[in-house]
């Protein structure tokens, strides 16, 4: 893509990229006030069920997840035009989502800005090793990458290490700013937790709170990891990444029946958010539609994204990911070079 392509394609988005006040208001409606109806029932249910609670706290976290793409809209200040309501509504949604609003916005912003630069891995992504670097990790470290890998691990430890520790606790050399808005955050949640469990016991809150934040933290992490982990993905050094490919190329359109669709918040169409953060989740999906070159991103269905569980490692000579057995051979020799080398030595 020339520079010129590069140039139009962020010019056909921007009429994309306004939000409107009317649509924005309407979404915290009809995803605020339904998640908090579902917690009624939920505890009501537990009269009859608890079978019956656990399925409506299910369906309950999938509003969590429509709700953390409005936090998530308004810490890219796309969701209002107004910079004091985005902060207004992030914190508030980042309580009920249990996010620190200018931490994960700070953090955010960097993983935008460095999405599949090899160069500048680390901060608000997924983490993902190069064959190379693989091959010559101690044991102890290709050790807990593939325990991270491990779908048990990055789904089911992975929204309690979010949830408990990473969103509570703020870097070393965050700005007061930042750090006020965790502590608020975190007193917000102490507040709020103790009052519902004084008003329904906390066995009850803990069945509920539980089981919404844990499934919407796993579906989370799957949304974010599915977005840019496919076999072709995009990766690239310093010296060549651009911006525009990072988007278009490793960010994957999510093609989700539409009910999914509306649930996730249009979140599917990443490669569109990727492009142009500055355009809300409600306009994504006419971004994509009215402009051709952005139909030509990966597309992945949920059949064919279960195959991305299987990707571990990219492979930075051939563009794409492989899996560990894929590597077994390459370690073999490695291991033969080393004790070659070792004999040659003595």
């Amino acid at each position: 893509m020339s520079k010129e392509q590069t140039k139009q394609l962020r010019k056909s988005v921007s009429p994309f990229e306004k939000s409107d006040l009317r649509a924005s208001i309407m979404q915290i409606v009809n995803t605020v006030v339904p998640f908090i109806l579902l917690w009624i029932l939920a505890y009501q249910a537990l009269s009859v069920s608890v079978w019956l609670t656990v399925g409506l706290s299910i369906i309950a976290a999938g509003f969590v997840i429509r709700m953390f793409i409005i936090f998530h809209d308004c810490t890219h200040g796309s969701f209002f035009k107004n910079k004091k309501a985005n902060a207004v509504v992030g914190t508030i949604t980042g309580i009920l989502t249990l996010f620190p609003y200018e931490k994960w916005k700070r953090e955010h912003a960097i993983h935008h800005a460095t999405s599949s630069n090899l160069d500048k891995r680390g901060v608000g992504d997924i983490w993902v090793m190069t064959i190379e670097e693989y091959v010559e990790a101690s044991k102890m470290e290709r050790l807990k990458y593939r325990l991270y890998r491990n779908p048990l691990v990055m789904f089911g430890f992975g929204p309690l290490f979010l949830v408990l520790i990473a969103g509570r606790f703020n870097r070393k050399d965050a700005r007061k700013k930042e750090r006020n808005n965790t502590y608020l955050i975190n007193v917000s949640l102490v507040v709020l937790y103790t009052l519902m469990i004084l008003l329904i016991g906390w066995q009850a809150f803990l069945l509920i709170q539980g089981t919404v934040m844990f499934t919407a933290g796993a579906l989370g992490i799957w949304l974010f990891y599915i977005q840019h982990t496919f076999e072709d993905s995009y990766f690239e050094d310093e010296s060549e990444w651009d911006y525009v490919k990072a988007a278009v190329e490793g960010s994957s359109y999510y093609q989700l029946p539409k009910v999914l669709q509306w649930v996730t918040g249009n979140i599917g169409f990443h490669h569109v958010h990727h492009l142009s953060p500055r355009v809300p989740n409600y306009n994504l999906e006419k971004a994509h539609s009215n402009v051709p070159p952005l139909q030509k991103a990966t597309t992945i269905t949920i059949k064919s994204s279960l195959q991305s569980l299987r990707y571990k490692v990219y492979d930075a000579k051939n563009k794409s990911f492989v899996t560990f057995r894929d590597i077994q051979q390459q370690l073999d020799e490695a291991k033969t070079a080393k004790r070659m080398n070792s004999g040659l030595q003595k």
